[in-house]
């Protein structure tokens, strides 16, 4: 773990998507934070130690899905699959599957492995999941406000985690997608998917991969953008789920939904230009996929 000094710094953005706005001045006390997202190696000791099952690993509780068929309910999350050639970008079931038997040992469903990507991070992770791992570690997830410090690693006002340019000097500095997002990967960067944690450049806080390669949970409620306090455990489950207008119909059903951070290997220039530390974006609870990880904190006694 690396130290994250406490301080004061300004949170969101105001010149990108709205639910990062409105910029904001911030405050959050120093924390111990995972040098690197958990991976699948620290989880599989993990489920070693304690006989744990990922949600993904478990069939769907009927009723939170009244009316599905007992199909959609059998143990599966959702992987993402190239199309052969351009799709509406408003159509996300065009690249996003619901795979029967897919999960982190799984990633990409049943005939995949985590063989020689024991030092990738892990994935198919759910909220309670990272709870799980959590509280066996002794560890906590950060909010919103400790996690997008850590990630700026000590710069203010630039666009990126390094600066103000994606690719400084045509260098990679995180795993995203290179190309015409979905069906079109140029692999610059050498990776479709996950990379090895800490192959890219260390932030200003010597932390990697807080920007691309997966998502990674908050412990804050998601709301449709910043609220005027500041705070970014703004509310209760019950406040949350209305402010985050949470569509019935959708893979989420009626679940309230934390805020995720740090884009992934999935985000483009052409499409989810998230890998920045402002970036937002609201996740299901129940949800699990495969550029979906964490990574824990320690705050100090008081």
């Amino acid at each position: 773990m690396v130290w994250v000094p406490g301080g004061r710094f300004l949170m969101g953005s105001d010149h990108h998507y709205p639910e990062e706005a409105p910029a904001h001045p911030a405050e959050v006390k120093g924390f111990w934070m995972d040098r690197a997202p958990v991976t699948n190696a620290q989880f599989l000791k993990f489920v070693k130690a304690t006989g744990y099952k990922t949600e993904a690993e478990r069939p769907a509780d009927p009723s939170l899905y009244p009316g599905a068929r007992p199909e959609q309910l059998q143990p599966a999350s959702i992987v993402f699959m190239a199309p052969a050639h351009p799709v509406p970008l408003n159509d996300t079931h065009r690249w996003w599957h619901y795979v029967a038997g897919a999960h982190w040992r799984h990633p990409e469903g049943p005939g995949s492995s985590i063989k020689g990507r024991d030092h990738h991070p892990v994935v198919h992770i759910s909220y309670a999941d990272a709870q799980a791992y959590a509280n066996w570690a002794g560890k906590a997830l950060p909010n919103e406000a400790e996690w997008e410090r850590a990630a700026r690693g000590g710069l203010e006002n630039t666009e990126f985690a390094w600066g103000d340019t994606l690719h400084p000097r045509g260098q990679a500095m995180a795993n995203t997608w290179q190309g015409q997002f979905p069906h079109q990967n140029t692999l610059l960067d050498g990776y479709g998917r996950t990379s090895p944690v800490g192959i890219y450049p260390a932030n200003g806080y010597d932390l990697v991969d807080m920007i691309g390669n997966v998502w990674e949970w908050t412990s804050s409620w998601y709301a449709s953008g910043h609220q005027p306090t500041g705070n970014s455990n703004c509310c209760s489950a019950s406040e949350a789920a209305k402010l985050a207008s949470i569509d019935p119909s959708s893979e989420h059903g009626s679940l309230p939904r934390k805020v995720v951070k740090g884009g992934s290997y999935l985000c483009a220039p052409n499409y989810c230009r998230r890998y920045r530390p402002a970036a937002r974006m609201a996740q299901g609870i129940d949800t699990s996929t495969g550029h979906l990880g964490f990574r824990c904190i320690v705050r100090p006694e008081p």
